[in-house]
């Protein structure tokens, strides 16, 4: 395998190509799920996949499959692939840097004229950020079993328009049943979201797992009222109830090895002079441990109530999705490490800790990520960088590894 290279110059061009559509000022990318700049990127990467001569078909989830065909018909294919819907203000790699070296992959099997027996697949899944519609890697979920259908379809944003209705719209809302494909392994490359790699040196690092995961919805109701006339000792502030949440959610993420995120906040009536009413809020908790994700949800659950108790607020606290600790197939696993061995590539393994659509096929086919660097571990920022040697070097990996399981020919 060693005579056959991945074009880092192809892929570098491919990426920023897909990084001009929902281009933001400042170098980042703005592709929200099932928008129209997220269907000119579907567009542009299905015209690709037609290019080089994939079979391309799309699910009930609007998730895309491009498929190189094997020799063998029958076997399951070797699948990899990632997302291309960002954040509002996401970076031009998260997500598009694993759709397109699975992309460049196949490009590079053809240029050598090589085949393989087992059928190659890039995907694109749909909803991975969960920005727009929650929860995240709802798509992926759906298509390991993990939400119904209806489930998915069903997810609204925030202007109440459904997943099912925006597949519609954009010309996404495939034929083929979700979770009917099989696969005989799944692999995503990734960059890191975090400074370890970039840190310590290392060019590729093997995921053994990603942590466990909870989001809430929270919502807190007071009263409205003059910001004049009345008393402070009288008042219901909802804001109020809403910044102590905040801090308590902070305090319950300096656990060791957790971490616990506000990243949303909607308040109500927003005026300047009316003390606030309701609040809504997001909470992101995070841990590598089960138990210990469970001891930080009974921490928040408490923590809010006595904030209500004390202000006189009424706090609900709504779990929206949960998702616990994965750790990877062992044998992909073990296939990465050599593949980085074999190119001499300096490695580590490493925990995610962030959620991926491969967390969920880890559920249905042997799984394996890979991860690189990204400048001064910054992601979900329009700052978001990577070397091209480091995008170069992490598309080799996938190469080698897919095709130790693809068997090449």
């Amino acid at each position: 395998m060693k005579d056959i290279r991945i074009n880092g110059d192809r892929l570098w061009d491919s990426l920023a190509a897909m990084a001009r559509i929902g281009a933001t000022r400042h170098g980042g990318v703005c592709r929200l799920a099932l928008s129209d700049v997220d269907k000119a990127g579907r567009d542009l990467f299905v015209s690709w996949c037609k290019d080089a001569e994939c079979v391309v078909s799309v699910d009930q989830m609007g998730n895309i499959f491009a498929r190189r065909d094997g020799l063998d018909s029958a076997r399951p294919a070797v699948a990899t692939g990632s997302h291309l819907d960002s954040q509002p203000t996401g970076g031009r790699f998260d997500g598009a840097y694993g759709v397109l070296a699975g992309l460049e992959v196949i490009r590079t099997l053809n240029d050598a004229g090589r085949k393989t027996q087992a059928p190659l697949e890039t995907v694109v899944w749909t909803n991975e950020e969960g920005s727009r519609f929650a929860p995240a890697m709802v798509a992926s979920g759906v298509f390991a079993g993990v939400f119904d259908l209806n489930y998915g379809l069903s997810r609204a944003d925030t202007a109440g328009k459904t997943i099912g209705e925006e597949l519609a719209r954009i010309g996404y809302s495939g034929a083929q049943p979700v979770g009917q494909r099989k696969f005989g392994a799944f692999f995503e490359a990734h960059i890191e979201q975090g400074p370890i790699l970039e840190e310590s040196g290392i060019t590729i690092g093997i995921v053994s797992g990603a942590q466990a995961q909870r989001w809430y919805n929270v919502s807190v109701t007071g009263r409205e009222a003059h910001a004049g006339p009345t008393p402070m000792a009288r008042r219901h502030d909802a804001l109020l109830g809403a910044a102590r949440a905040v801090v308590e959610v902070n305090r319950i993420g300096l656990s060791p090895a957790a971490s616990a995120t506000v990243g949303f906040m909607r308040v109500a009536p927003n005026s300047r002079n009316t003390i606030p009413g309701s609040a809504f809020f997001s909470v992101d908790l995070r841990h590598p441990d089960d138990t210990m994700l469970a001891t930080m949800d009974a921490d928040l659950r408490a923590s809010l109530h006595a904030i209500g108790r004390e202000l006189r607020l009424t706090i609900s606290v709504d779990l929206i999705w949960h998702t616990p600790a994965v750790n990877f197939d062992g044998a992909c696993i073990g296939t990465l490490r050599e593949a980085a061995a074999q190119l001499g590539l300096s490695q580590r393994d490493i925990v995610s800790g962030a959620g991926h659509d491969a967390c969920y096929i880890n559920r249905v086919a042997p799984t394996g990520m890979i991860f690189i660097p990204c400048e001064g571990g910054v992601s979900h920022n329009e700052a978001e960088s990577a070397s091209k040697h480091d995008v170069a070097a992490g598309a080799q990996v996938l190469l080698v590894a897919m095709l130790r399981h693809a068997d090449l020919i």
